[in-house]
């Protein structure tokens, strides 16, 4: 992909370092050891045991991020705004913050696009995936520094970034009233654990890079394990359903109008 020049400062964007820490408790007690005889001589009879162990998983990341503020979010110090959470694809991954803004939602802001919530836009690093407890923990460090309505938390991204969505609606379905993958795949088995978060999804049928299928299969599991979820497929469409996904007059509306009970 060709070099990006980076995005003029714009009132209400700012560019931060976050260093999001999870700690993860992951239940368990000490081993269970039935109790055994005393040794006898002879032949040594093999044994079995349930044991269960006590693990605490630490994760440390780094992820640069865009914050871009709605319009007004100065004028009322006590309101709490919507968030939506921008995913990027596998060719933005790495260090160049300004790549981020290429495609999707914060390409539609640089055009001038007003959208009344806040928009988070993380940024990969290179190499890796998006993993849900990175997001989980970015989620609670931004709760920390900005005025966020909890239950107006939504997710988007494209490719590899709607599969970000999917992993994280199914890894942390508390933290999520919607989201709104694009050309995403995922693990179809896992998705029974967001019955309650809705999806409206987007593919291109021509797409050889993520099938369709990936996505349709996803939404299917999803409807079956009783949640809602709708797909939008465009004819002749290859991998590059984002342009029309993002053009759709109804995704931004869509994500707002989320609200988890």
């Amino acid at each position: 992909m060709p070099a990006t020049p980076t995005p003029p400062a714009l009132p209400g964007r700012r560019a931060l370092i976050g260093l999001p820490l999870l700690a993860t408790g992951l239940g368990g007690c000490a081993p269970l050891r039935p109790a055994m005889p005393p040794a006898t001589p002879g032949p040594t009879p093999a044994t079995r045991e349930a044991a269960d162990s006590r693990l605490t998983l630490t994760l440390h990341a780094r992820l640069r991020h865009w914050v871009d503020l709605p319009a007004g979010y100065a004028d009322d110090p006590g309101r709490r705004w919507p968030l939506i959470v921008f995913l990027h694809g596998s060719g933005e991954r790495g260090d160049d913050l300004a790549r981020v803004r290429v495609h999707g939602l914060p390409r539609h802001l640089d055009a001038g696009e007003a959208v009344p919530a806040i928009v988070v836009s993380p940024q990969c690093p290179a190499d890796h995936d998006w993993d849900p407890h990175w997001l989980h923990a970015l989620l609670g460090d931004l709760q920390q520094r900005l005025r966020i309505d909890p239950a107006r938390v939504t997710a988007t991204g494209l490719s590899m970034g709607g599969a970000g969505c999917w992993d994280w609606a199914s890894a942390y379905p508390q933290d999520l009233a919607g989201i709104a993958p694009v050309c995403g795949f995922g693990r179809w088995l896992r998705v029974a654990r967001m019955r309650q978060v809705p999806v409206r999804a987007y593919h291109g049928l021509d797409d050889t890079v993520v099938p369709a299928q990936a996505q349709q299969d996803l939404v299917a599991a999803l409807r079956a394990a009783g949640g809602r979820a709708e797909l939008t497929v465009y004819p002749g469409v290859g991998h590059d359903a984002w342009t029309p996904a993002y053009a759709d007059p109804g995704l931004v509306p869509w994500l707002l109008a989320q609200q988890r009970p």
